[in-house]
């Protein structure tokens, strides 16, 4: 197989494929002994200036629309399901944090974490275990996921805004123990303690919410 067939079945995959592929999952499907780094370099090179470009995201590639054409393909709907405050707040801490002991989370935000913050962000697939720590009771300790760079446009950890960033986009609130997400804070308002308490029974009534918008869409849709 030549230079352009190897470029044109690389192409392919990546068109193909929903997630972020791994070099060694192109590997698998290209001739022995190719090399992929040209390959995607070069095929880099012929998408840079064009409505889609291959990008990095993780460990992965895939084909991205090109980021000066992201105002046009802007589309605005409501989301049935919005991650609360200590939701963000957790996903935060645990992307800055990993690998982080939810011990370790509920000393940052001064507050105890509901089992529905954790819901949310495993449902998400933005968050898996990351082992234990050599630790008495050695607790489970966290860290995010490829999906959870995937559908932030990450290309590592590295790309993470800062917490001012975080901030001016309203991801996170801007009271000053709040912010300093990196470093040990406190929560000590009342309602991010109400809102803990009830973060479990908030999870399930929008879960159920969700299922019964989807019922009514096929019923719709049957008719």
């Amino acid at each position: 197989m030549d230079r352009f067939q190897q470029l044109r079945l690389l192409e392919a995959m990546l068109f193909a494929a929903a997630e972020p592929v791994q070099d060694a999952a192109l590997l698998e499907r290209l001739p022995e002994g190719v090399d992929l780094a040209s390959l995607l370099e070069e095929l880099e090179g012929m998408y840079s200036a064009r409505g889609v470009n291959l990008v990095k995201v993780g460990k992965g590639w895939c084909f991205r629309t090109a980021s000066d054409l992201a105002s046009h393909m802007t589309v605005e709907r409501e989301v049935p399901r919005k991650l609360s405050r200590a939701a963000i707040e957790t996903l935060a801490i645990i992307a800055y944090h990993q690998p982080v002991t939810r011990a370790e989370v509920e000393e940052v935000r001064g507050v105890a974490l509901s089992k529905g913050s954790m819901d949310a962000l495993l449902e998400a697939a933005w968050i898996r275990p990351r082992g234990r720590r050599r630790a008495p009771g050695k607790p489970v300790t966290w860290g995010t996921t490829e999906r959870f760079l995937a559908d932030f446009s990450l290309e590592s950890l590295d790309d993470l805004p800062g917490v001012e960033e975080l901030k001016a986009a309203g991801l996170l609130d801007s009271r000053p123990n709040l912010g300093a997400i990196a470093m040990q804070g406190t929560d000590t308002d009342d309602e991010a303690q109400d809102e803990e308490d009830d973060e479990r029974t908030a999870f399930l009534e929008n879960d159920e919410a969700f299922d019964a918008v989807e019922e009514d869409e096929h019923i719709a849709l049957d008719d």
